[in-house]
């Protein structure tokens, strides 16, 4: 498969896109943040071919976003673990699940949720950093960060741009 090279487009969703690009890494991010790490337990889980998920644990590791740790020496075994990179993606898990939970539902209710800790029950949400009060995606406003630039990709940036 070729793959457009989105990792200089001055986009943050692009460059995320860039490396986050297949859905097998997504469900990989999400297996290890579920505590699955061993090379086994992801092909078992996941159902993919043992050579598109080495291909995609090499990617993933060579991103960042997971760490490859030996857990054996004689003979050599690894496992795999999400770095604070891969933890970072986390709540866009959170996020993925609420989005199909909603709009994508089995039928039979949801088959994962996410809930804080110490309060079971809850429904984890997205709050802001200044006033702590919930978001809501009708509040969000674009502003011109310092790293916007004009360029493929950035038609809506750049009329956010000085």
């Amino acid at each position: 498969m070729t793959r457009v090279d989105l990792s200089e487009v001055s986009c943050s969703i692009a460059r995320t896109v860039a490396v986050m690009s297949d859905a097998w890494s997504w469900l990989i991010v999400r297996d290890l943040a579920v505590g699955l790490g061993r090379f086994d337990e992801l092909h078992t889980d996941l159902g993919i071919s043992r050579k598109v998920l080495s291909q995609r644990l090499i990617e993933l590791t060579e991103a960042g976003v997971v760490e490859r740790r030996a857990y054996q020496e004689h003979p050599p075994r690894f496992e795999y673990q999400l770095t604070e990179q891969g933890r970072d993606l986390i709540p866009v898990l959170r996020a993925m699940v609420t989005w199909g939970d909603e709009w994508r539902p089995t039928g039979r209710g949801a088959p994962m949720r996410y809930e804080h800790a110490s309060c079971p029950g809850s429904r984890p949400e997205a709050v802001c950093d200044v006033c702590a009060e919930p978001v809501d995606p009708d509040d969000l406003v674009p502003v011109a960060g310092p790293g916007g630039r004009h360029g493929p990709g950035t038609a809506l940036i750049g009329g956010y741009l000085k």
